[in-house]
Order: structure tokens, then sequence, then C-alpha cells
């Protein structure tokens, strides 16, 4: 019983977790701007995300149930990076972002 407890408490996610996480928050803001990114493009920003959430783990982790702060986060450490990769307006991707994640 012991060992089944331990295996539902909080803890860091996979890095396959954060992964998936990473594609799929991308892909809804994409959606959500209605424009068209390439795949290359796309799983480059995916990459750059993903560094930066795994470089941020212990912040993230320690915030997660604040979507809010988390999507504070995105606006000043990512979405300049991923905004000049995907030539799109950062103010447009912020919001797309925010709306998609929820913050």
């Amino acid at each position: 019983m012991k060992a089944n407890a331990q295996k539902h408490t909080a803890g860091y996610p996979t890095a396959r977790k954060i992964r998936r996480a990473c594609s799929n928050e991308l892909y809804r803001t994409v959606k959500r701007m209605k424009v068209w990114v390439s795949k290359d493009k796309m799983d480059q920003a995916e990459e750059l995300y993903f560094k930066k959430v795994v470089l941020n783990l212990t912040w993230i982790v320690e915030n997660q149930s604040n979507r809010k702060v988390q999507a504070d986060w995105w606006d000043e450490n990512v979405s300049a990076d991923i905004a000049e990769l995907w030539q799109v307006d950062r103010v447009k991707l912020c919001t797309a972002f925010r709306d998609a994640y929820g913050g």
C-alpha cells in the first residue's frame, strides 16, 4: 500500500509529460492566432519552450496551481524568442497563449 500511496504524490513531471504539455500549449496558441506555422518552426519552438521549462522546473512546480503567474513567466521568458522564430506580433502571441493556457 505504501508504494502505491507514494506513486500518486505530487512531484516533478517526467520529461515526456513536459514535452507533451509544451507541444499542446503551442498548438492551441497557434490555433487561436489563426496563422500557419511550419512543422519545422513548430518543432523548434517546442524545443525552445521545453528547455526553458526544464531550466525553471522548480519554480514552475511551486507555482503549478497559479496559471496567471505561469502565463506571466511565459510572456517574460519565452514569448520573445517564439515570436521572433514564428515572425508574429509578440503581443498577439502572448494574448493567444494566455487565452489557450487559461492564465
